[in-house]
């Protein structure tokens, strides 16, 4: 049956309203290239659901080609395996959920799985409590920025040169609709992070100093020396962890002296989905509790005195008056937040540790071989499962003929930063416990080849 919810005259009525001609004419800003001026190709008006599912089945197969091969790809997002038994676990029906638990302390399955992710992120980030989670990485480290300013009441953020340029924009676009400062720094090959120079520029406006660890180049850096010079000044130091496995073998941020922690939590329990949906992860000191946005979840007991799980802190602006609201972020990713719960409860302590140890040591190994080719040099010093190379030729035609050859070799730094012709040459590599000694081994030789 042909579902039409609305008529001709409702769709006129509509256009009426908002000012707009035609249809089209909501679609202005989308640029022609990226518009479709037929229907897609092998389907038409009329098909039998039955040849519509396989076609479209069809199209989809393409995308697992792509990631099938030998695969390098991270800066941000990573591919590790998620065994099959979390996608089970989190289908059951003590578990499957809602996204948003709307009436909480009826869901006491919901509320005591994100009771236990808030445990399991804040021993994770070495911090005292976390949120419920949050949408993204991105997301939470501009709400971290947020959070920082009404704790510290200044408004000057300063921010690593190091922190992914995605994670920068986003931070950008919502804070021109504040008063917030934001102050970038520009990256050149050096993929140390500019802790020492950002020590120096914190004084009595600075709210926050934003780091990432690892950085976007895979450096991995102590950032205890600048915690210090953070706090004597009476900023807060956030630092932004884009690779959650790495806190396996890292120390955590916790220890190293960090106020608040982001992250993105892809990584544990749920796959690339070519780019979401994510898990963004957020903890911070227990003093700053009360500023920190989106949900928590606690624990209590009954008037019979069992145990349950309600929701301590929900300064949201669903539940309190939006003015007086730490965020207007409606929601925590539940049904993400499950499946990292899950995968890590599998793994265990010991098990991350052995999986963080494994992804750092085939990520030495590849380094080891590429950097034996002509041409090719390894620019990272300290790393946990990335790292950048330097390549004699511009990186982005690179990237693209690997891609013909069947590897996907990994992230131009041309990509990531367009416009700065310094870093043309650049290409973040990430190894996970997913290659092969025959991925190397197709790397390598494919690499070669298109530089040779």
């Amino acid at each position: 049956m042909r579902y039409l919810p609305l008529t001709d005259t409702d769709r006129r009525d509509m256009l009426r309203v908002v000012g707009a001609p035609d249809i089209d004419a909501l679609f202005a800003d989308v640029p022609h290239a990226a518009r479709l001026d037929a229907p897609i190709a092998g389907l038409s008006h009329h098909m039998p659901e039955m040849l519509v599912e396989r076609h479209l089945g069809a199209l989809a197969a393409k995308n697992m080609t792509a990631s099938g091969g030998p695969f390098f790809v991270g800066a941000g997002a990573y591919k590790h395996h998620v065994p099959a038994s979390v996608d089970h676990i989190i289908q059951r029906g003590e578990f499957l959920t809602s996204y948003t638990p709307y009436q909480p302390e009826i869901a006491q399955g919901t509320l005591q799985v994100l009771f236990e992710f808030q445990t399991q992120v804040a021993r994770l980030t070495g911090m005292e409590v976390a949120n419920a989670s949050m949408y993204d990485g991105s997301t939470a480290m501009t709400e971290a920025v947020f959070m920082a300013r009404r704790v510290t009441r200044r408004k000057v953020a300063r921010v690593s040169s190091g922190v992914h340029p995605h994670y920068v924009n986003v931070l950008k676009t919502l804070t021109r609709f504040t008063d917030d400062e934001v102050v970038t720094r520009l990256p050149d090959f050096t993929p140390d992070d500019d802790l020492a120079e950002l020590a120096a520029a914190v004084d009595g406006d600075t709210s926050c100093v934003v780091v990432q660890n690892p950085n976007v180049f895979g450096h991995v850096a102590d950032l205890a020396p600048l915690a210090a010079a953070c706090h004597a000044a009476g900023a807060l130091l956030v630092v932004v962890v884009t690779e959650v496995i790495s806190l396996g073998l890292v120390r955590s941020p916790g220890e190293m002296g960090a106020d608040i922690v982001v992250g993105e939590g892809q990584s544990i329990g749920n796959g690339l989905n070519f780019g979401g949906p994510y898990l963004g992860l957020f903890a911070c000191r227990e003093k700053h509790v009360r500023m920190m946005p989106g949900r928590l979840c606690g624990e209590t007991v009954d008037a019979d005195g069992r145990r349950g799980f309600v929701l301590t802190l929900s300064t949201r602006e669903q539940h309190i008056r939006r003015e007086k609201a730490t965020s207007n972020i409606c929601t925590n990713s539940g049904l993400c937040a499950l499946a990292f719960t899950v995968h890590l409860s599998l793994l265990g302590e010991s098990g991350l540790r052995k999986l963080a140890a494994l992804n750092h040591a085939r990520a030495v190994q590849l380094a080891d071989r590429l950097g034996r080719i002509p041409g090719v040099e390894v620019v990272t010093r300290a790393f946990f499962n990335e790292f950048t190379l330097r390549l004699r030729q511009e990186a982005r035609p690179v990237v693209r003929k690997l891609a013909d050859k069947g590897v996907l070799g990994g992230v131009s730094l041309g990509r990531l930063y367009p416009g700065i012709a310094a870093l043309d040459h650049g290409m973040v590599v990430a190894v996970t416990e997913t290659a092969t000694d025959a991925d190397f081994d197709a790397f390598e030789d494919a690499l070669d080849e298109v530089l040779a």
